[in-house]
């Protein structure tokens, strides 16, 4: 008999009112993380009980994740903090696949090595975040690879093939959105759902996981795996979603004009991450705090509702708390400090990002429009030369307005600031 995904669904916001009792669920709701949920007074009874596992998948597409996941990361830290079992799910074996999932086409395929090197990246994310080990409440990284890998297809076709109908697949948003758009969607991405619902199913037997949580996109992926559990488990679990973020201004939650805002401090610098949260439009401020710091509620919301020039200390919090969190105490002071030295006092400080040359590339000079580009300050060379003729590139705060200036090796070797504008700066290095 197929899945009974769509009634499911219909019923999602039924109890949505309902005021929870649990600590995880209290969070959720007044931070702002709950969108939808199958059963809330349900999960909320069920918490109550004592610690339980739930999940998050994330598939090993980079060796690191960006705060485009960062909702999902402080999901399973507050689960962690209100007595319960985060366990992030490493997509080795999704991953070959590809989640279509708000995605235009299909994703590259990458190699199991690539994969296995992401994870390792990734896992580097988790351990700033989530406490690990073997007690009930330490978190667990699993690898769907340990089952999916296994697979026979003919079982797995006759087993958990048979519970979905090519009606329901073809109405998930994910899929609707590329044949709507007259997208390819390849065979191989369709059975994604699959898997998917298969992972839920596996880890509630293996590891009693009772709740998996994502974003709204990935709601219907979810219900599949909420149903399949019920019906081959004969267990009760939950599914929990979060709003897609995006920023006031209507931007996608993740990244940059320079590219993406990542977690890892060798793929982006403390102080870059910090700056990134420090240039957080007035309006998101409030809302960030809530998402991505553990102040209280009422500070989040003291702070996010200063005017004028106090909203800029605001700011500052946001970004120090947020720093903390990712990259220590430390790296938040240092990164502060570099902003105070660099802003304010318009010096420059070693804490900024750094380009590092060798003594022979420095020998023949650099463009400072390449320096721009290669120091991440500019997405291209028309780019880095647009900031140039706006008036917005200096070295060493003096303006720079030759898109064809040339930095001499004796210039290089003096470690000179490079900016592209009054926020964006970095260091060159010859090593």
């Amino acid at each position: 008999m197929p899945l009974k995904g769509l009634n499911t669904l219909k019923r999602k916001q039924s109890d949505m009112t309902y005021k929870p009792k649990s600590a995880f669920l209290i969070e959720m709701q007044t931070r702002g993380f709950l969108q939808d949920c199958t059963d809330l007074q349900g999960l909320d009874q069920r918490l109550l009980q004592g610690a339980m596992p739930a999940y998050i998948g994330f598939d090993a597409t980079a060796d690191s994740l960006h705060i485009g996941s960062l909702i999902q990361i402080m999901m399973l830290r507050w689960l962690q903090k209100t007595g319960h079992k985060p366990m992030p799910l490493m997509g080795g074996g999704t991953t070959k696949i590809g989640d279509p999932s708000g995605k235009d086409e299909s994703r590259q395929l990458i190699t199991s090595d690539l994969i296995n090197e992401n994870i390792a990246g990734i896992q580097k994310v988790f351990a700033k975040y989530l406490d690990f080990g073997e007690g009930e409440t330490d978190a667990m990284m699993i690898n769907n690879a340990l089952w999916l890998d296994k697979l026979n297809y003919i079982e797995f076709l006759r087993d958990i093939g048979k519970h979905f109908t090519i009606n329901r697949m073809i109405s998930m948003e994910s899929v609707k959105l590329r044949l709507d758009r007259e997208q390819p969607l390849t065979f191989l991405e369709f059975n994604y759902m699959l898997l998917q619902a298969y992972d839920f199913m596996e880890l509630n037997n293996r590891y009693g996981v009772a709740m998996q949580m994502g974003g709204s996109d990935q709601w219907g992926n979810i219900v599949n795996g909420i149903d399949l559990t019920r019906r081959l488990n004969q267990q009760t679990v939950f599914g929990l979603t979060t709003p897609l973020l995006t920023k006031a201004d209507g931007s996608k939650m993740g990244k940059s004009a320079n590219g993406a805002i990542w977690l890892n401090a060798d793929k982006l610098s403390p102080y870059e991450f910090w700056q990134f949260w420090r240039n957080t439009l007035d309006a998101d401020v409030g809302k960030f705090l809530k998402l991505f710091t553990e102040l209280p509620v009422a500070e989040c919301e003291r702070l996010g509702a200063l005017q004028g020039q106090d909203i800029n200390e605001a700011k500052i919090v946001l970004a120090n708390e947020v720093t903390k969190l990712c990259h220590g105490e430390q790296a938040a002071v240092n990164a502060a400090t570099t902003a105070q030295k660099v802003f304010t006092e318009g010096s420059s400080d070693d804490n900024l990002p750094t380009l590092e040359l060798s003594a022979a590339e420095a020998a023949d000079g650099l463009s400072f429009t390449q320096a721009l580009v290669r120091a991440s300050l500019a997405p291209s060379g028309k780019e880095a030369k647009r900031i140039i003729a706006g008036g917005g590139a200096r070295l060493n705060d003096t303006p720079i307005t030759d898109a064809g200036y040339m930095l001499s090796a004796q210039e290089l070797a003096q470690t000179p600031k490079i900016s592209a504008s009054k926020k964006k700066h970095a260091l060159i290095k010859v090593i």
